[in-house]
C-alpha cells in the first residue's frame, strides 16, 4: 500500500511535445501565482497546485522545488498529500466568496444570474468547508 505522499506523485510523460506543453502550463500558473502574491484579489495557492501538477508531468525536479518552497510549499504539500486546507485559508476563501456574491447581488439585475453564481459559490464553499484542516504533519510540528 502506498503512503499519501507517494500516492500523489506524478509520473513524467515520455512524449517530448507533451512535456513542453506541461512545462508551459506550469510556467503560466507559476506566473499567475507570482502575480497573486502582489494582487490581493488573485489567489496564489490554487495556481501553485495546478503548477505543481503540471510540473510533475513535465519535470519531477520542478515539482519537488515547488513543494520545498519555504512559503508556498507547506500548503501545496498539505493539499497534495492529505487534501487538507488550513483553517485561515478556508476562512479567507469563504469570506471572499461571500463578498463576491454580495458584489454580484448589488451590481447584477438578472435574478437567474445572481442565483446561478450563488449556487456555484455555495457548491464550492461546501467543498472547501468540508476539507480537513489538519494533517499528521501539522500535529508532529
Amino acid at each position: 500500500m502506498s503512503s499519501p505522499s507517494t500516492k500523489h506523485r506524478s509520473q513524467a510523460v515520455n512524449n517530448r511535445g507533451l512535456r513542453w506543453f506541461y512545462r508551459a502550463v506550469a510556467g503560466f500558473f507559476i506566473a499567475l501565482a507570482a502575480i497573486g502574491v502582489v494582487l490581493p484579489v488573485l489567489p496564489t495557492t490554487p495556481f501553485l497546485i495546478v503548477a505543481a501538477w503540471a510540473a510533475g508531468k513535465a519535470s519531477p525536479a520542478l515539482r519537488a522545488r515547488l513543494r520545498r518552497h519555504p512559503t508556498y510549499g507547506p500548503p501545496l504539500r498539505r493539499w497534495q498529500d492529505h487534501g487538507a486546507i488550513h483553517r485561515r485559508a478556508k476562512i479567507l476563501a469563504l469570506s471572499l466568496m461571500l463578498a463576491s456574491w454580495g458584489l454580484v447581488w448589488l451590481t447584477v439585475d438578472q435574478l437567474w444570474l445572481i442565483g446561478l453564481v450563488g449556487a456555484i459559490l455555495v457548491t464550492v464553499g461546501v467543498f472547501i468547508a468540508t476539507r480537513p484542516e489538519h494533517c499528521r504533519d501539522d500535529m508532529d510540528a
